[in-house]
Formats: structure tokens, C-alpha cells, sequence
């Protein structure tokens, strides 16, 4: 039942402009990295001669967390949308399948796309980097860990913005939560680090990284649980 849902899901995205939001962010923060190293490329290439692979990685991992809760916002809202737009929740739930099963798929496939992207950070920035002549070989593990680390970290505003996308017709303030976590996350690194938006940007840098990442899975995985009760419980209008 969850298959036949999740497979309904990504039928559903075609033509929806999802999939180029995926390749937009990753692509978006490469770019910007290009003309970094572009325009100051003797500088950059003198200051991270140690490490350059580490450096392009801390540039690159500046504006993660930020990609993340924007990308995370609009991909959910995206993916209610396709219902909402049609009003169509009360045909989808008056079929043979479980509002669990509906609710489990959206964030299924949700997390699917947000992974998506972050592969292809990873990607684009071992191709930026032998683009601009790095002689060392890639540390893909590493290059792998900028990415996927703050994902894991920011599993609750993909939780949260799934939860509220879904269960509010009306985009306007579950769009207006994620943009402004999203702006206000560089500004809070200076708070408690146990304030859930610092936990992406410290998954990577910081030194609790494994720490952060259970936090964020744990925390995540108890508002997908909330989100989901509250779906099963709602009247669809």
C-alpha cells in the first residue's frame, strides 16, 4: 500500500517544477562557488594551499543550512500542492489505502528528493574542484558528510514543514515559516547550541557532529509521528 502510494507521489510531481528545484540548489551553491574562486582564484588557491579541498568545502558549507530550509520548505509545499490545487484530498483518502500509508509516502518522497540534492552538492563540488586543478584526490567520504550531515540535522523542519504543507490549505504560513528559518539560521549560531536551527551548520562544523545529527533524527522522527496522528485524525476538506 505505501508502494502503490509512493509510486503515485512521484507520478504525481511530473511537470510540477520539483525536479528542477532539486538540480537548482545544489547547482545554485556550486555556481556561486565558482565565482568565488572565479574572481579571487589566486588568493583562494593561496590561503587553502594546505588544504583546498577543505577550503571549498568550508565555502561550501557556509550556505548548506540555508539551501536546506528553503529547499525543504518548497519541496513540501510543492508536494501538497498537487492536491491541494485540485482539492482532491477527499478522492485520494476515499481510495483502498491508509491515511498512514498517504502521510508516509509524501514524506518518503520528500526525503527522497532533499537526498537527491544533496548527492548532487556532493558531485558538484568534487567537479568544481577538479575544474579548478586541485591535485589532490577528491575526500569523498568527506565531501559526502558536508552534505548529508546538516540533512540529517535539519530532519525536523522537514518534518515540521511536511506536517503543516499537508495539513493547511493555505501555503501562505508554513512558506513563510521555512523562509525565515532560513534567514534567521546564520544569525543564531551565537545561541545555545541546542536551538534545533543551529544544529545543520554545527552537524558539519562543529564538534558534536554525530551528536547533532541524533538530535535532528530524533527530534524529526517525533514531529513525523505528531504530523502523522494529526493526519489521521483531520477532517479533509
Amino acid at each position: 500500500m505505501f508502494a502503490r502510494a509512493l509510486s503515485a507521489d512521484f507520478l504525481k510531481i511530473r511537470g510540477k517544477g520539483i525536479w528542477f528545484l532539486i538540480f537548482l540548489g545544489p547547482v545554485g551553491l556550486i555556481a556561486m562557488q565558482s565565482l568565488n574562486y572565479g574572481f579571487r582564484y589566486d588568493y583562494m588557491m593561496k590561503r587553502y594551499a594546505g588544504n583546498p579541498w577543505g577550503g571549498l568545502m568550508d565555502n561550501v558549507s557556509e550556505f548548506v543550512p540555508i539551501s536546506l530550509y528553503l529547499g525543504m520548505t518548497l519541496v513540501c509545499s510543492l508536494i501538497a500542492g498537487v492536491e491541494h490545487q485540485t482539492s482532491a484530498w477527499k478522492q485520494l483518502l476515499a481510495l483502498p489505502v491508509t491515511r498512514t500509508a498517504v502521510y508516509s509516502a509524501k514524506l518518503a518522497l520528500s526525503t527522497l528528493l532533499l537526498a537527491a540534492s544533496c548527492l548532487l552538492l556532493s558531485i558538484g563540488s568534487v567537479v568544481l574542484g577538479l575544474i579548478l586543478g586541485f591535485d589532490s584526490v577528491p575526500p569523498i567520504l568527506e565531501l559526502l558528510r558536508m552534505s548529508f550531515a546538516p540533512f540529517v540535522a535539519a530532519l525536523p523542519m522537514l518534518a515540521l514543514a511536511l506536517w503543516l504543507t499537508v495539513t493547511l490549505k493555505n501555503q501562505g504560513a508554513p512558506v513563510s515559516i521555512g523562509v525565515a528559518a532560513a534567514l534567521i539560521s546564520p544569525f543564531v549560531s551565537t545561541l545555545s547550541a541546542w536551538l534545533p536551527l543551529n544544529w545543520p551548520a554545527l552537524a558539519y562544523r562543529g564538534t558534536e557532529s554525530a551528536l547533532m545529527m541524533a538530535a535532528g533524527a530524533l527530534l524529526g522522527l517525533a514531529i513525523a509521528v505528531t504530523g502523522l496522528v494529526h493526519f489521521n485524525r483531520k477532517d479533509v476538506e
